[in-house]
């Protein structure tokens, strides 16, 4: 089936912002490191020897992945980028998201509009967070904001000024793990890479998504746009039904600041997922969910990533209706995006 005539939008695509790149943008005294970057620590060798994904990628090959397989748009993600939230040193960790970001901006956004761009921010300072959130949408153009993964969680009220600002600028922010499981107890417990992965994405997200839900952030602040990403969408309703039982239980005590159930935040149409292609409770999420919150994810060009294969498969389900191919492939990562000027339903 041929995509949507609205055009394909990749809600999930990523740079490959190495060493030497952010290195040409990093400010002083940083740039004289003898090492940069923010990559996992735990040594699996994830490409098997720089055989799986694309390892050489600029905005010229993405182009050209993106009209071999029929995408119209790309939001872009960075990859070193994803695991910024573990750089220890503050004013480090803010020099490196500058960085990316003034490099997303002139490699990627300033040579085509079909490249949008998502700003990292160092939540290690969340005043800096919300500042470079505002110069990357104001200035840089930017559609939204990324919230890496780290030890932390995102729903503390210390990063009220994040959500804040993202929606006083009508933005969005997207919660984006790396898919390791850096920094907690199990992080050297598995010897091998597919068990890490397998749990690395989806524990990142069902942590943040319980912090976030349950501290009242979509509570206090209604208008703002939330999406996580890369973990796929079955988790959510599971994750949900614990999530309502315990409101029910414990709610007064353990979630004041919540009017309504996690459940019914969901319903309000302001939280977004991702889906993998090939997800078996595809039609089940959207059917308990609602279809607008689902988004299709290339995951270009990353080990695992399966595009263009990925897209046609989802393009072909027959198990899905035209119109909610439609949604997730185009529609609904607009509204999450903006990206037609104005907030969708």
């Amino acid at each position: 089936m041929a995509p949507s005539s609205l055009g394909t939008v990749d809600a999930d695509g990523h740079v490959r912002d190495e060493e030497a790149r952010i290195r040409a943008y990093i400010a002083p005294p940083f740039d004289a490191r003898l090492r940069l970057g923010s990559s996992p620590r735990d040594g699996f060798d994830n490409t098997l020897g720089g055989t799986r994904g694309t390892r050489k990628v600029d905005a010229a090959v993405w182009l050209e992945a993106m009209d071999s397989g029929g995408l119209e748009t790309a939001v872009l993600y960075p990859t070193a980028g994803l695991s910024v939230g573990y750089l220890g040193e503050q004013d480090y960790a803010v020099a490196w998201c500058h960085a990316y970001n003034d490099y997303l901006s002139e490699e990627y956004l300033k040579v085509s509009p079909r490249f949008k761009g998502v700003a990292l921010l160092p939540l290690q300072v969340p005043a800096e967070a919300a500042k470079e959130l505002r110069r990357c949408v104001g200035e840089l153009g930017m559609v939204g904001g990324m919230l890496a993964d780290g030890p932390y969680l995102m729903g503390k009220p210390v990063y009220d000024p994040i959500y804040a600002e993202a929606e006083r600028l009508g933005t969005m922010l997207a919660v984006h793990a790396g898919g390791r499981l850096i920094g907690g107890i199990d992080e050297f417990l598995f010897d091998r890479f597919a068990q890490v992965h397998t749990l690395g994405h989806a524990f990142s997200q069902m942590k943040q998504f319980t912090s976030i839900v349950f501290e009242g952030v979509p509570e206090k602040f209604p208008k703002l746009r939330l999406a996580f990403l890369e973990a796929g969408c079955g988790w959510v309703a599971y994750l949900l039904d614990r999530m309502d039982e315990r409101y029910h239980i414990r709610g007064e005590v353990d979630a004041p600041v919540l009017r309504k159930t996690p459940s019914e935040y969901v319903a309000d149409g302001n939280i977004y997922v991702s889906c993998e292609a090939e997800e078996r409770l595809l039609p089940e999420t959207l059917r308990l969910l609602g279809e607008g919150m689902v988004v299709y994810a290339s995951d270009f060009p990353h080990w695992d990533a399966d595009y263009p294969a990925n897209l046609q498969h989802l393009l072909g389900r027959a198990d899905l209706t035209e119109e909610q191919r439609i949604k997730i492939t185009s529609t609904n990562a607009r509204a999450l995006y903006a990206l037609d000027g104005a907030v969708g339903d």
